[in-house]
């Protein structure tokens, strides 16, 4: 019984080292409230697709000069490129136009995300979860994303979204 008491001490302190070396070196937690205002972006961006409010999408950039970077995998690549020889793996887009495409749709949209990660130092922050984009109660598009906000003096505001795209992949 010994034995096994300090096997499974051995096991909860590896357990617990692993926990704390999970975070990549010189990744920095952010603070409670930090992590709640950001969440807070992230649900009203949520709400404002969903009802389709461009102008309050919109609102959450940092203007000008935010980005909207979409990279479709090597396989949807491929996929694109047989349907359209001129189909590109990175698109620069603007934050604007997927804002006139959330005020302008009839279709029901439910921008999804799930194991949102949020790092910051109080005055940048960096999100990546995974996400699905469903449009009419069908999974459109799916992948992972990432966001990169700065602090500004009315709150935090999205300089650019990146994210991988796997259309169709539901």
């Amino acid at each position: 019984m010994k034995e096994f008491t300090s096997v499974g001490i051995i096991l909860l302190m590896f357990g617990c080292s692993f926990a704390v070396s999970h975070r990549p070196e010189g990744a920095i937690a952010a603070a409670p409230q930090n992590v709640a205002d950001i969440r807070h972006v992230m649900d009203t961006f949520h709400h404002a697709v969903a009802t389709h409010d461009g102008k309050s999408v919109s609102a959450l950039f940092l203007d000008p000069g935010s980005t909207w970077v979409t990279v479709l995998s090597d396989n949807d690549f491929a996929a694109a490129q047989a349907k359209n020889a001129a189909a590109q793996k990175v698109s620069v887009r603007r934050y604007q136009d997927f804002a006139a495409f959330v005020s302008n749709t009839q279709s029901v949209l439910d921008p999804r995300h799930e194991n949102v990660q949020i790092m910051s130092d109080g005055a940048v922050a960096s999100v990546y979860f995974h996400f699905d984009f469903i449009i009419d109660g069908k999974v459109e598009n799916r992948g992972d994303e990432t966001w990169q906000l700065v602090k500004t003096t009315e709150g935090w505001r999205i300089v650019a979204i990146t994210y991988s795209s796997h259309p169709g992949a539901a």
